[in-house]
């Protein structure tokens, strides 16, 4: 079975010369432009291991790394234009497996791949939102776990479940909410956000969600 490679990388010509590099030795291989996009691609496939950007157009490299993690454990090989003792350091300690400058040898690229790979051999691949030390998201099947049982939300609960999960420590207002979760679909008022909050705690867990007074909810992170 191939292995997957997701390639988040805002430069067409790299990506292109990763792409055409990795699929002739072998590889499967996605890409994404974007942090946003590579988030989708991260959770509407199976995927093995991750190059990413340090620099994109809507994130940086060290936040998306960050992310990631909370997600599933996958190796990160980050790329970066800048030659930088900090910068590698930071990215190796937010989660990044391996690191390299541009320009690079798509050779010694490969071989890097190849050896990420090969440490994690029997890594059971599960692309897992991780809520909390015992609540988890499969956000390709819509499926919510706790204690590894499935916990049945309705769709918009599930919806706003998982925008706290992607996003914790964020304070969300009502309006924000409103617009992300419900968007055109909604003519109601600020108290539909509080009743879902409200189920989610309840078949979940009543600390899950925390109100932020005077302003919204968050998640915190765990």
């Amino acid at each position: 079975m191939k292995r997957t490679i997701l390639i988040i990388e805002d430069e067409e010509s790299i990506v292109d010369i990763l792409a055409y590099s990795l699929r002739k030795e072998g590889f499967a291989v996605h890409a994404a432009s974007t942090g946003k996009t590579g988030l989708e691609k991260l959770q509407g496939n199976e995927i093995d291991l991750i190059i990413l950007d340090l620099m994109l157009p809507d994130t940086t490299g060290f936040e998306l790394c960050k992310k990631i993690i909370t997600m599933c454990n996958i190796p990160i090989l980050m790329l970066t234009a800048r030659d930088d003792i900090v910068d590698k350091v930071l990215g190796l300690e937010l989660g990044a497996d391996d690191y390299m400058t541009k320009p690079f040898d798509i050779r010694e690229l490969i071989a890097r791949v190849r050896a990420m790979l090969r440490r994690q051999p029997n890594k059971a691949l599960f692309n897992y939102l991780t809520v909390n030390e015992y609540i988890k998201i499969d956000p390709r099947a819509h499926m919510v776990f706790k204690n590894d049982e499935s916990v049945i939300l309705k769709p918009k609960e599930y919806e706003l479940l998982l925008l706290f999960a992607q996003n914790k420590n964020r304070v969300f207002t009502r309006d924000e909410i409103l617009d992300t979760v419900w968007a055109m679909d909604f003519d109601g008022g600020f108290r539909t956000v509080d009743v879902h909050v409200q189920r989610i705690r309840k078949k979940l867990d009543p600390s899950i969600i925390e109100t932020v007074f005077g302003t919204g909810y968050k998640m915190k992170g765990f």
